[in-house]
């Protein structure tokens, strides 16, 4: 969508000067060794196959035999040496470089110092330069040696660099590629001797943790922020479906910091933003107490790092409009608000403003908080178990069962998920090149089931990997083929590859998904590494469908990825994702317009690349906590929760119970699924088979499913909040009420009933999203 707008003479003069410029792409990551060089320089060799003109100069191989590999015939331009305490150094050669004036130079080390007398202080300085001179750059940095990172990594890790670039480098770069590597990736390298020269302390398995998600959530943020200026430039409002970011709104008032501590509970564990809100009376000055509270909220606001606005008090009944439409314009994904202490008649007459805005908010959440100020003193640190509980439990005797589990742990193969963001980014083509890697070390690899879609780059990594024939299965007169597993543990190599783990095996197979048949060959102390895309994961499903339009079929419970031993991330930015697919390397050319125009659509990929981001860092942040709680980036959680979900029989159930699950995760909750059945009914086929349904899918996403009985549909919210009562429930969760006054006034409101009943715990009212019927701006998707 193009704007007709007619540009300015300085916004002519801006992409005039944009054209002479040269293009600046760095590759981040968490540590030194993570394999930045290596892949600057195969896409130096990439662009060189394609006619570009490249060069390097200042490029630091550290002697690493696949780094060096891909140097192969790339031109060198010398850079000029020189020592400082000790140590070589190396300064580009911008008189040369200027000479011999290529398309692209690769260049390490972006945070670099140049030596006293050099025509710029700095590295960064002479890439500026060389962008000025219509150079294009392709560079390398560590999360670590940005200005705004740096003092947050040495509080938490205590390493200290005296090296960095400022805060808004990245901001700056035309690209920024995450290289991910997982902590055990960077320890293996250790132990074979082909990454030296890092400090002890660097190579601590939780500080690589630590680095890790720093960086994970750093490109993430600057993800978010070129989504929002893609949507803003479009004339796009609300939530995109791929983070968080809640809205408190509180008033100064005794119980006003309990909402503001809850929300940055939440925001700190569903890795979102936090914006605080209230409403004043702008004509009448705030009597001593409203004083005295106010400041007392914004000190606390200030403190959390949240973002605080005061918005001007109309009417009462206007509130609740001006709060919707605020949350829309700031896409606000959750409104915290404090439970209404009014009664039925009260509400009838006087109006509710948490009613109200149920109304008026459309794929938003509201989180009603409960007035449990008596119970906010109990602390309960979930995450690790103390060192006396540990020193018990080393003289208690395992039970058979407990004997059982740790010896099959014991003998189950190792298991490594490559994720991307979308088809195309590459998971298949370096699932291959480690499997080669392995092979070279003498570990037996091979390939038991491998999807190339036709791309020649990712054929051409099988190498010298043994593929397995397929099994064939007749069904229907058809001859289909899947992953032939009884022969894969047959032959019981050491490590198998096996691609798409989310894919739904053809009908007559011994399981109904491929991940069912990985854990097969895992029992089997056989390793496996695999692919997968962040859409695929089932707690996703509903984020993925508001980002894209497109409800997936093919899913894996998240528990899956939780099994892996290693989860890693391959990271592409969406032009070079689009580039691949208008080359003809993800699909046929025949079918790339049609992709484009669609799934691979720029705001797609932007949200689905950020979506990965955050998931990754999560992933890495409840590992690390389980290593040690203090390190935790997101810090610990305080509060005992249970969360109990409240399910019909509506289409909107399992969107309820995924959000319940990422909820219960997150918190680190026991949680509940309950159906309320009414007495003296019949049940229908139907709705068995769809109870049926939802009672798998929270197996499968390791809830409790439960039915109740209830005598009268008016009873209902009193069954289901007794039931939560007596389960010490915390957070109730329920879906957003589509009956008409007329009919909510006949037959009463399930969740008007629930907020009444339940004000002594949270309750969350989860949007009622429909994809066919989206806010203005949806249509970017």
């Amino acid at each position: 969508m193009e704007t007709f707008k007619r540009k300015t003479p300085e916004e002519i003069l801006l992409s005039i000067s944009k054209l002479h410029r040269g293009r600046l792409k760095v590759y981040i990551g968490a540590v030194s060794g993570s394999g930045k060089t290596y892949h600057m320089l195969r896409e130096g060799q990439a662009l060189k196959s394609q006619g570009i003109d490249v060069v390097i100069c200042a490029v630091s191989t550290m002697q690493r035999p696949e780094t060096v590999e891909q140097i192969s015939d790339l031109e060198r331009i010398p850079s000029v040496h020189w020592r400082k305490d000790g140590q070589a150094k190396k300064d580009l050669n911008l008189d040369a470089l200027i000479e011999r004036n290529p398309e692209v130079l690769l260049v390490d080390g972006l945070a670099h110092r140049n030596r006293e007398g050099a025509r710029y202080p700095t590295r960064l300085d002479d890439i500026r330069f060389l962008l000025s001179r219509g150079i294009s750059v392709i560079t390398t940095v560590n999360v670590y040696e940005l200005e705004d990172v740096r003092a947050v990594a040495k509080k938490l890790t205590g390493i200290e660099v005296s090296e960095t670039v400022p805060a808004d480098t990245l901001e700056k770069a035309d690209e920024v590629v995450l290289i991910d590597v997982t902590p055990e990736t960077m320890l293996n390298r250790v132990a074979e001797g082909t990454l030296r020269g890092q400090s002890a302390e660097m190579l601590k398995r939780g500080n690589l943790a630590i680095l890790r998600e720093m960086s994970l959530r750093l490109v993430a943020e600057g993800v978010n922020d070129s989504l929002e200026k893609y949507r803003e430039e479009l004339g796009l409002t609300g939530p995109s479906g791929a983070a968080e970011r809640i809205l408190v709104s509180t008033q100064y008032h005794w119980n006003g910091s309990i909402y503001v501590r809850r929300g940055q509970q939440i925001a700190k564990r569903l890795n979102g933003d936090l914006l605080v809100v209230t409403f004043v009376n702008r004509s009448k000055e705030p009597d001593k107490e409203a004083a005295a509270f106010k400041r007392s909220i914004i000190k606390l606001v200030e403190r959390i790092g949240a973002g605080f606005e005061e918005l001007p008090l109309g009417s009462r009944k206007s509130l609740p409009g001006v709060l919707a439409d605020y949350a829309l314009e700031h896409h606000a994904t959750r409104i915290v608000l404090g439970h209404s202490r009014q009664t039925r008649w009260q509400e009838f007459w006087q109006g509710s403003i948490v009613h109200d805005m149920l109304k008026k908010t459309r794929n938003v959440d509201i989180f009603i908080v409960a007035d449990r100020a008596e119970l906010e003193g109990e602390r309960i640190l979930p995450a690790k178990m103390t060192k006396q509980e540990d020193e018990a439990e080393l003289f208690r005797r395992l039970s058979s069962q407990e004997l059982d589990r740790k010896i099959r742990q014991i003998k189950r193969g190792r298991f490594k998920v490559y994720i991307g963001a979308a088809p195309g980014v590459g998971k298949t083509y370096t699932m291959l090149r480690e499997g080669n890697d392995l092979l070279k070390k003498g570990i037996q690899a091979c390939v038991g089931l491998l999807e190339t879609h036709g791309r020649q780059d990712t054929r051409m990594q099988v190498g010298a990997l043994d593929v397995l024939p397929r099994k064939v299965i007749d069904y229907k007169g058809a001859r289909l083929e899947e992953m032939d597993t009884d022969e894969i543990i047959r032959r019981n190599p050491e490590v198998v590859l096996v691609d798409e783990l989310a894919h739904t095996n053809v009908p007559g197979s011994k399981y109904k998904k491929r991940y069912e048949d990985v854990l097969d060959i895992l029992a089997a102390g056989i390793s496996v590494i695999t692919t997968v895309n962040v859409q695929h994961l089932e707690s996703l499903n509903d984020a993925v469908e508001q980002i894209t339009g497109v409800r997936v079929r093919e899913t894996v419970p998240d528990h899956i990825l939780r099994l892996a031993d290693e989860v890693q991330l391959i990271d592409v930015t969406p032009q070079s994702l689009q580039q691949r697919m208008r080359e003809g390397k993800i699909y046929a050319l025949e079918k790339v317009q049609q992709a484009l125009g669609n799934f691979f659509k720029t705001g797609n990929l932007i949200a689905l690349r950020e979506l990965a981001l955050r998931e990754i860092a999560d992933d890495v942040d409840e590992r690390l906590e389980s290593w040690e709680r203090s390190h935790s980036l997101r810090g610990p959680w305080r509060r005992k929760e249970v969360i109990y979900v409240c399910v019909n029989c509506m289409k909107q159930a399992e969107r309820l119970i995924r959000r319940g699950f990422r909820i219960a995760y997150r918190l680190k909750a026991v949680w509940y699924v309950a159906f309320v059945q009414l007495e003296h009914t019949v049940q229908s086929e139907e709705s068995a088979e769809r109870l049926e349904a939802l009672k798998k899918l929270t197996e499968r996403l390791g809830g409790m499913f439960e039915i109740r009985r209830s005598k009268t549909t008016k009873q209902i919210p009193k069954v289901l909040v007794a039931q939560a009562t007596e389960y010490g429930a915390t957070q109730i969760i329920a879906g957003q009420s589509k009956s008409s006054f007329w009919k909510e006034l006949r037959h009463g409101s399930v969740v008007k009933d629930l907020l009444r009943s339940a004000r002594h715990m949270d309750v969350l009212v989860v949007a009622d999203y429909d994809p066919l019927d989206r806010p203005s701006g949806a249509g970017f998707i």
